[in-house]
């Protein structure tokens, strides 16, 4: 008998599910942002209203595998729920409410996932020093190996946190963008000098909302298109001008940039303020959009576990 494998991210801006079949087709992967991490760097706490769109998005995605007849799944949640005190009552409100059991992963294996995910569709990386960078909502990991994962860091900074303790002003002032990219290439250099491997790879692989969206921003994709994104090389210069003239819209603005969801145009600006300090320290060239990521490498674990 076939089997159905599915994975579900529980990230700070979004919960994102993937469901393949035993030959790895995806038969749904969506992304919807649910902002579990709204408000967590000033409160602690998830708030009620995010636990509730969060709960009530997982309640959907558990009728979705039922239709797929999924067989074997796995539920992660990365930095918002490492960092809140109220994790186990939104993960009992997620139990009564779906039936789904989430697990709290580390920094380390949310990058080390994530690797996997990333390279796997990248034949080439198996014999190249790879790094990959996937920003989330909360936290940004950097991973580097090469038949393997080698080395994965966590920084404690993400798309929604960096946007709500740095950037206050509509548009950002110059002084905010700043000391957000000093923030993020302070924690780079640490990260650097602990694990020197990060500054020396052939290649660099970017995943996850920002990377896309700045991507999907570079071409002006007036319509989502994974086919387009997937693979596509995005210059530092790229980025530094994706950068510029989004850091320097007002909200009511930036939204209508092709490639911009609305949904994700408040912190937008903070995600290239990642991204931009990473590329600057690691004095890193290109990178090459993934569409693949810490879901993929989910499933491939759990395809290779039940072969």
């Amino acid at each position: 008998m076939d089997s159905n494998f599915a994975a579900i991210d529980i990230g700070s801006n979004s919960t994102n599910l993937l469901i393949t079949n035993s030959a790895g087709k995806t038969l749904e992967r969506i992304v919807r942002s649910t902002r579990l991490g709204a408000g967590l760097t000033i409160t602690r706490s998830l708030s009620a209203e995010s636990i509730d769109r969060t709960v009530t998005c997982l309640s959907e995605y558990a009728l979705t595998m039922k239709t797929h007849k999924v067989t074997e799944m796995r539920v992660v949640a990365t930095a918002a729920c490492r960092a809140a005190d109220n994790t186990k009552e939104f993960f009992e409100k997620v139990k009564i409410a779906s039936g789904l059991e989430p697990e709290i992963i580390s920094g380390e294996q949310e990058g080390a996932l994530a690797y996997r995910g990333a390279t796997k569709s990248f034949t080439n990386s198996h014999d190249r020093q790879t790094l990959v960078i996937d920003i989330g909502g909360g936290s940004t990991e950097l991973m580097f190996g090469t038949i393997s994962l080698k080395t994965a860091i966590s920084i404690p900074f993400g798309a929604v946190t960096l946007s709500e303790s740095e950037l206050h002003r509509d548009p950002p002032r110059p002084e905010e963008l700043t000391n957000a990219i000093s923030l993020v290439s302070d924690a780079v250099d640490d990260a650097v000098h602990m694990n020197p491997d990060l500054a020396s790879a052939d290649q660099v692989i970017g995943v996850a909302g920002t990377i896309v969206t700045v991507a999907a921003v570079e071409l002006g994709l007036k319509q989502f298109d994974p086919v387009k994104l997937h693979a596509m090389r995005l210059t530092r210069q790229a980025v530094e001008d994706v950068f510029r003239t989004l850091a320097t819209e007002p909200l009511v603005d930036r939204v209508f940039n092709p490639g911009l969801p609305r949904d994700r145009a408040d912190i937008i600006v903070g995600g290239c303020c990642l991204l931009v300090a990473v590329m600057r320290r690691l004095q890193i060239p290109e990178l090459i959009v993934s569409q693949h990521n810490l879901l993929d490498g989910i499933v491939d674990d759990l395809r290779n576990k039940s072969a």
